[in-house]
């Protein structure tokens, strides 16, 4: 059934990902973000900033759901109030205007991180707590967020859910596979931080829209998705530097031989945070030296993805291979058509 569908933040990575299935299933699907321009003629495209309560709830009235995808992903501990205006303000602006103007579903894409306390997680499912300890303005204004997308459900006419994946990475990601592609080009990615026997989970970005598209469908009066969080990645849990091997691998780049030990990395993404914070905070410029990041790499953090599976009759159709080739493709034509340009 044809629905109006608004989606935030629709200009990003996943956001545009999003405008696009849900437009080319047939619905009505207008784009909201903080930044300029359309791409497509059969999309509305809306400029708001979502920490703005009044432009937000103009620019909601009428549709029947609203994916809430924007976010500032900012995992250093400093402009710690700009991440927060943008991940729980914001967030709160968009429950608000659902509430107030009959918005019938609301699907928040939030994070695996909503759990993570720096320490192993192995297959872990949604009955694991919220983290309760303070990892990064990013993670913990997710998890306030999270929360309360959830305990707003029902409350008024909307019914809400939350998605977690988890290393989002695809055609078309311009934040995270750049970043290896720099790194590896510029000889940065001959040494892996600690020992590589910690696995990772990672989503390849159709399997995460797949799961967006499934849960919004199904967020109607009785579902069992009502006020429920649920974990989404490929299931393929592999050690983090050998998902980034593959990818440089395939790249033509040597595999990788060297090692850095957790400490001094740390120790050095400590002291690139420190200088960082002393310049002022540079947001929308991550690059993996961070101690949420580095901590990452060395532990695990894998997710039992059964609930999604169950409730959402949802599966993973693009394997962690299938999605690497795919990805690499798609760049290597983005990058002959820059070329021929």
């Amino acid at each position: 059934m044809k629905r109006k569908i608004l989606v935030t933040g629709g200009l990003g990575f996943v956001g545009r990902a999003l405008v696009d299935r849900f437009a080319d299933d047939g619905h009505d699907v207008t784009c909201m973000d903080m930044g300029k321009g359309g791409y497509r003629s059969d999309v509305k495209f809306v400029q708001i900033d979502i920490r703005n309560a009044k432009a937000v709830y103009e620019a909601l009235k009428g549709f029947d759901s609203v994916i809430h995808n924007a976010s500032l992903v900012h995992t250093k501990q400093n402009r710690i109030e700009d991440v927060w205006a943008v991940n729980l303000t914001g967030t709160e602006n968009i429950m608000k205007a659902c509430g107030d103007l009959g918005v019938q579903r609301l699907v928040y894409i939030s994070s695996g991180s909503a759990v993570y306390e720096g320490k192993d997680i192995e297959n872990g499912d949604e009955t694991l707590p919220y983290c309760s300890v303070s990892q990064a303005p990013y993670a913990d204004s997710k998890i306030a967020a999270e929360k309360a997308v959830l305990a707003f459900n029902g409350k008024t006419k909307t019914l809400t859910c939350a998605i977690r994946p988890h290393v989002i990475f695809g055609a078309g990601d311009n934040r995270f596979i750049p970043s290896i592609m720099q790194k590896a080009k510029a000889g940065k990615l001959t040494r892996a931080v600690g020992d590589r026997d910690k696995l990772s989970d990672f989503t390849y970005i159709t399997n995460l829209i797949d799961a967006v598209v499934a849960a919004e469908d199904r967020l109607v009066p009785g579902s069992a998705v009502n006020g429920q969080a649920y974990f989404v990645t490929n299931g393929e849990p592999i050690a983090f530097f050998d998902f980034i091997e593959d990818f440089i691998v395939e790249m033509g780049y040597p595999k990788i031989t060297g090692k850095v030990p957790y400490w001094l990395a740390y120790s050095v993404a400590a002291i690139a945070e420190g200088i960082d914070t002393l310049k002022g905070g540079t947001l929308n410029a991550e690059d993996g030296m961070t101690r949420f990041a580095i901590k990452y790499m060395v532990t695990h953090h894998y997710f039992n993805i059964a609930k999604a599976k169950r409730d959402l009759d949802w599966t993973p159709k693009v394997s962690l291979k299938e999605g690497i080739k795919l990805t690499l493709a798609e760049l290597a034509k983005q990058s002959n058509t820059a070329k021929a340009a």
